[in-house]
């Protein structure tokens, strides 16, 4: 799948830029954060995984509704945001999102995988590195 594909089969379509709806799944990005955090202090590695792809899909889906661009697919998303924001956000943290987009997929439907203390704290850390700089760049946004 490239970023055209998603387009053409419209798993990526544009939309008027909405700076309100930008706003608002960064609310729901900064929620699901605190939830990954809490999962994560009663040792809940899947649950840690799960809220926390969640606050990064959001954090993502706010810079495409600031762009004017409504998303229908996971993988969509990512490619969107590595191809317009690569020279904002650190490439290690656009490889977080797809890295993790994967695990929560393996978290929630595979046989065989086991969530991890360490990537139950790297997707805290990714999360919380990504919340900083979307807020940044929404904020320049809405002054």
């Amino acid at each position: 799948m490239n970023i055209d594909e998603c387009f053409k089969k419209r798993m990526l379509r544009k939309i008027p830029p909405d700076l309100n709806k930008a706003q608002r799944s960064l609310e729901i990005a900064e929620n699901k954060l605190k939830t990954a955090k809490n999962a994560f202090e009663k040792k809940l590695y899947g649950p840690t995984l799960i809220y926390g792809y969640t606050s990064m899909f959001h954090l993502s889906r706010s810079l495409l509704y600031k762009d004017g661009i409504q998303e229908k697919s996971h993988i969509c998303l990512f490619l969107y945001v590595k191809m317009n924001y690569s020279k904002i956000i650190p490439p290690y943290l656009i490889n977080s999102i797809d890295s993790f987009r994967k695990e929560r997929h393996e978290t929630l439907y595979g046989l065989d995988f086991k969530e991890t203390r360490e990537d139950a704290e790297l997707i805290i850390h990714d999360s919380k590195e990504l919340l900083k700089i979307v807020k940044k760049i929404i904020k320049v946004e809405t002054e």
